[in-house]
Protein backbone atom coordinates (compact mmCIF):
# COMPACT_ATOMS: atom_id res chain seq x y z
CA UNK A 1 0.00 0.00 0.00
CA UNK A 2 1.27 3.35 -1.03
CA UNK A 3 0.92 6.19 0.45
CA UNK A 4 -0.51 9.48 -2.23
CA UNK A 5 0.39 12.93 -1.41
CA UNK A 6 -2.23 15.77 -3.34
CA UNK A 7 0.34 18.00 -3.06
CA UNK A 8 3.05 19.58 -4.66
CA UNK A 9 4.86 21.28 -1.08
CA UNK A 10 8.70 20.21 -1.16
CA UNK A 11 8.00 20.17 3.26
CA UNK A 12 5.43 18.22 3.09
CA UNK A 13 7.41 15.73 0.22
CA UNK A 14 10.20 15.83 3.01
CA UNK A 15 7.91 15.19 6.37
CA UNK A 16 6.05 12.56 4.98
CA UNK A 17 9.21 10.52 4.00
CA UNK A 18 9.34 9.99 7.70
CA UNK A 19 5.85 8.19 7.68
CA UNK A 20 7.13 6.25 3.80
CA UNK A 21 9.55 6.32 1.56
CA UNK A 22 6.78 4.63 -0.84
CA UNK A 23 4.95 7.96 -1.31
CA UNK A 24 4.55 9.07 -4.51
CA UNK A 25 3.31 13.10 -4.87
CA UNK A 26 0.33 13.80 -7.02
CA UNK A 27 -0.71 17.33 -7.23
CA UNK A 28 -4.22 17.60 -7.35
CA UNK A 29 -4.65 20.52 -9.47
CA UNK A 30 -8.36 21.60 -7.99
CA UNK A 31 -9.44 25.12 -7.92
CA UNK A 32 -9.80 25.50 -4.08
CA UNK A 33 -13.44 26.52 -3.48
CA UNK A 34 -14.37 27.59 0.50
CA UNK A 35 -18.22 27.52 1.16
CA UNK A 36 -19.77 30.56 2.62
CA UNK A 37 -20.21 31.01 6.22
CA UNK A 38 -17.03 28.41 7.19
CA UNK A 39 -15.06 29.28 10.25
CA UNK A 40 -11.61 30.53 9.65
CA UNK A 41 -10.54 27.08 11.79
CA UNK A 42 -12.42 24.53 9.30
CA UNK A 43 -11.12 25.91 6.04
CA UNK A 44 -7.61 24.22 5.77
CA UNK A 45 -10.29 20.71 6.51
CA UNK A 46 -12.25 21.58 3.82
CA UNK A 47 -9.55 22.61 1.36
CA UNK A 48 -7.37 19.10 2.60
CA UNK A 49 -10.98 17.04 1.88
CA UNK A 50 -11.12 19.05 -1.60
CA UNK A 51 -7.51 18.38 -2.67
CA UNK A 52 -7.50 14.31 -1.89
CA UNK A 53 -10.96 13.98 -3.33
CA UNK A 54 -9.85 14.74 -6.77
CA UNK A 55 -6.49 12.72 -6.13
CA UNK A 56 -8.00 9.89 -4.76
CA UNK A 57 -9.71 8.43 -8.13
CA UNK A 58 -6.79 7.93 -9.75
CA UNK A 59 -5.58 6.12 -6.76
CA UNK A 60 -8.35 3.99 -5.44
CA UNK A 61 -6.70 1.62 -3.82
CA UNK A 62 -4.08 3.67 -2.10
CA UNK A 63 -4.40 5.86 0.72
CA UNK A 64 -4.47 9.53 -1.04
CA UNK A 65 -3.54 11.94 1.54
CA UNK A 66 -4.95 15.87 0.83
CA UNK A 67 -3.51 18.78 2.92
CA UNK A 68 -4.02 22.34 3.54
CA UNK A 69 -2.24 24.91 6.12
CA UNK A 70 -3.95 28.38 6.90
CA UNK A 71 -2.46 30.83 9.09
CA UNK A 72 -5.17 32.41 11.48
CA UNK A 73 -4.92 36.13 13.13
CA UNK A 74 -8.08 36.35 14.63
CA UNK A 75 -11.18 35.75 12.22
CA UNK A 76 -9.27 36.38 9.36
CA UNK A 77 -7.25 33.56 7.33
CA UNK A 78 -3.76 34.68 5.91
CA UNK A 79 -3.09 32.94 2.90
CA UNK A 80 -0.13 33.25 0.69
CA UNK A 81 0.80 36.60 0.33
CA UNK A 82 -0.46 38.20 -3.69
CA UNK A 83 3.00 40.34 -3.57
CA UNK A 84 5.18 42.12 -1.65
CA UNK A 85 3.11 44.51 -0.10
CA UNK A 86 0.79 41.51 0.95
CA UNK A 87 3.66 39.99 2.58
CA UNK A 88 4.69 43.06 4.46
CA UNK A 89 0.95 43.78 5.79
CA UNK A 90 1.13 39.68 7.13
CA UNK A 91 4.30 40.18 9.08
CA UNK A 92 3.26 43.49 10.45
CA UNK A 93 -0.07 41.97 11.85
CA UNK A 94 1.74 39.09 12.89
CA UNK A 95 4.11 41.31 15.04
CA UNK A 96 4.01 40.84 18.35
CA UNK A 97 0.62 38.60 18.58
CA UNK A 98 -0.03 34.69 18.92
CA UNK A 99 -2.04 33.40 15.93
CA UNK A 100 -2.93 29.92 15.26
CA UNK A 101 -1.34 27.72 12.72
CA UNK A 102 -4.18 25.11 11.26
CA UNK A 103 -3.21 22.30 9.15
CA UNK A 104 -6.26 20.00 7.54
CA UNK A 105 -5.47 16.34 6.39
CA UNK A 106 -8.10 14.28 4.73
CA UNK A 107 -7.20 10.48 3.92
CA UNK A 108 -8.92 8.88 1.34
CA UNK A 109 -8.34 4.72 1.46
CA UNK A 110 -10.53 2.08 -0.05
CA UNK A 111 -14.11 3.89 -0.15
CA UNK A 112 -13.36 5.47 3.96
CA UNK A 113 -13.09 8.85 4.68
CA UNK A 114 -10.73 10.36 7.42
CA UNK A 115 -10.45 14.12 8.09
CA UNK A 116 -8.88 16.08 10.89
CA UNK A 117 -7.00 19.29 11.77
CA UNK A 118 -4.27 20.10 13.87
CA UNK A 119 -3.79 23.42 15.76
CA UNK A 120 -0.78 24.95 17.19
CA UNK A 121 -0.07 28.48 18.69
CA UNK A 122 2.42 30.48 17.46
CA UNK A 123 3.48 33.99 19.40
CA UNK A 124 6.08 36.16 17.16
CA UNK A 125 8.10 39.12 18.78
CA UNK A 126 7.46 42.67 18.22
CA UNK A 127 8.79 43.13 15.06
CA UNK A 128 10.62 46.21 13.76
CA UNK A 129 10.12 47.60 10.40
CA UNK A 130 13.94 46.98 9.47
CA UNK A 131 13.17 43.59 10.76
CA UNK A 132 10.16 42.71 8.25
CA UNK A 133 11.48 45.01 5.67
CA UNK A 134 14.76 42.51 5.35
CA UNK A 135 12.63 39.25 6.08
CA UNK A 136 10.24 40.22 2.51
CA UNK A 137 13.34 41.50 0.49
CA UNK A 138 13.94 37.33 0.43
CA UNK A 139 12.09 34.54 -1.61
CA UNK A 140 10.93 32.94 1.90
CA UNK A 141 7.63 34.54 2.21
CA UNK A 142 5.79 34.49 -0.91
CA UNK A 143 4.97 30.92 -1.26
CA UNK A 144 4.22 30.18 2.38
CA UNK A 145 0.54 30.56 4.33
CA UNK A 146 1.03 33.74 6.85
CA UNK A 147 3.86 35.18 4.64
CA UNK A 148 6.52 33.26 6.90
CA UNK A 149 8.03 29.97 7.00
CA UNK A 150 9.16 28.70 10.62
CA UNK A 151 12.01 26.56 9.56
CA UNK A 152 13.42 28.88 8.02
CA UNK A 153 14.18 32.64 8.53
CA UNK A 154 11.44 33.65 10.20
CA UNK A 155 12.07 30.87 12.66
CA UNK A 156 14.05 34.35 14.43
CA UNK A 157 10.72 36.26 14.82
CA UNK A 158 9.06 33.43 16.95
CA UNK A 159 8.88 34.17 20.79
CA UNK A 160 6.85 30.87 21.59
CA UNK A 161 5.34 27.82 20.20
CA UNK A 162 2.25 25.65 21.54
CA UNK A 163 1.54 22.50 19.78
CA UNK A 164 3.28 20.72 16.75
CA UNK A 165 5.76 22.31 15.32
CA UNK A 166 5.64 19.75 12.36
CA UNK A 167 2.21 21.05 11.95
CA UNK A 168 3.73 24.83 11.28
CA UNK A 169 6.20 24.08 8.52
CA UNK A 170 2.75 21.90 7.08
CA UNK A 171 2.34 18.30 8.13
CA UNK A 172 1.27 17.36 11.37
CA UNK A 173 3.39 14.15 11.02
CA UNK A 174 3.00 12.52 14.42
CA UNK A 175 -1.13 12.62 14.10
CA UNK A 176 -1.29 12.37 10.50
CA UNK A 177 0.79 8.40 11.45
CA UNK A 178 -1.62 7.11 14.08
CA UNK A 179 -4.92 8.04 11.48
CA UNK A 180 -2.93 6.13 8.55
CA UNK A 181 -2.13 3.10 11.43
CA UNK A 182 -6.12 3.14 12.62
CA UNK A 183 -7.73 3.30 8.87
CA UNK A 184 -5.57 0.98 7.54
CA UNK A 185 -6.26 -1.74 10.74
CA UNK A 186 -9.77 -0.98 10.19
CA UNK A 187 -9.58 -1.46 6.51
CA UNK A 188 -8.22 -5.36 7.22
CA UNK A 189 -10.68 -6.04 9.57
CA UNK A 190 -13.76 -5.59 7.67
Amino acid sequence: MRLILASASPRRQELIALISQDVICAPSGVDEVIPKDIKALDIPLCLAHQKAEAVAKSYPHDIVIGCDTGVILGEEILGKPKDREDAKRMIKALSGKVHQVVTGCALFYEGKTVGFSNVTEVEFFELSDDEIESYINTSEPYDKAGGYGIQGKASLFVKAIKGDYFNVVGLPVSQLNREINCLVAENSKG
